[in-house]
C-alpha cells in the first residue's frame, strides 16, 4: 500500500508553451525507455524475485517511476496548455492533437504507442537487474537528448533531476546485482 502526497516530486511551473519541445519529452511519458515501462518493468519483476529486499528495492524504485511519469505529464500538459490553432499547427502539433487534443497519451516522440513490449519481465534475477541497469541508462541518454534540445530553465530543472534520477536507480540496481542476486539459488542448471 503506498501514501500518496499530492505533490510533486521535483516542483513543475513551466511558463511558456513549446509543443514541439512537448513532442520530444512525451517520449519519457510512454517511449520505449520512459518512465511508464520502467515503473511496469519494476512493478512486474518484483514478483518472480527470490531476494525479499531486491523485491522491495523493484517496488520502491517502480513506485517512485510512477511519480516520474506523473511529472512528465505534468511537463507535457504545461507545455501544450492555452496554445492556440495557430500554433497548434505551426508547431507540428496537429496531428497529435487531432487523436488526443491537449490530452497525455502514452506514445513516444516518433508517435508510437506505449507497448509493454517495450519491457522485459524473464524471471531471472540477474537477468532482470541487467535489463533494469540498461534500462536506466537509455532513460537518462534519453533525458541528455532532451536536454540538449532545452534552453528554457522552467523545462531545463525538472528533466535535470529526473535524469539524476535514472542515475541514482542504475546504481542501486547495480548493488542488488552485485550484492544479493550473485548468490541466489532461484535457478538451477542441469547438464
Amino acid at each position: 500500500m503506498w501514501n500518496y502526497e499530492k505533490r510533486l516530486e521535483f516542483p513543475v511551473n513551466i511558463k511558456n508553451p513549446n509543443a514541439m519541445l512537448a513532442q520530444a519529452i512525451i517520449s519519457q511519458y510512454g517511449g520505449p525507455d520512459g518512465e511508464m515501462g520502467a515503473s511496469m518493468r519494476y512493478l512486474s519483476q518484483r514478483y518472480s524475485m527470490p531476494d525479499r529486499e531486491v523485491a522491495g528495492l523493484l517496488t520502491d524504485i517502480g513506485t517512485e517511476e510512477l511519480a516520474h511519469l506523473e511529472m512528465v505529464a505534468t511537463i507535457v500538459h504545461q507545455l501544450t496548455r492555452n496554445l492556440s490553432m495557430e500554433e497548434i499547427e505551426k508547431s507540428g502539433f496537429a496531428n497529435y492533437y487531432v487523436d488526443h487534443t491537449i490530452g497525455v497519451w502514452p506514445q513516444a516522440a516518433s508517435g508510437f504507442p506505449f507497448t509493454a513490449a517495450q519491457f522485459q519481465v524473464t524471471g531471472d534475477p540477474v537477468t532482470d537487474l541487467m535489463e533494469d541497469m540498461a534500462a536506466e541508462q537509455k532513460a537518462r541518454t534519453t533525458y541528455d537528448n532532451i536536454l540538449r534540445l532545452i534552453d528554457d530553465p522552467d523545462v531545463c530543472e525538472p528533466i535535470k533531476f529526473l535524469r539524476m534520477r535514472e542515475v541514482v536507480h542504475f546504481q542501486r540496481f547495480g548493488e542488488a546485482n552485485r550484492e544479493d542476486c550473485s548468490k541466489s539459488k532461484h535457478t538451477k542448471y542441469n547438464h
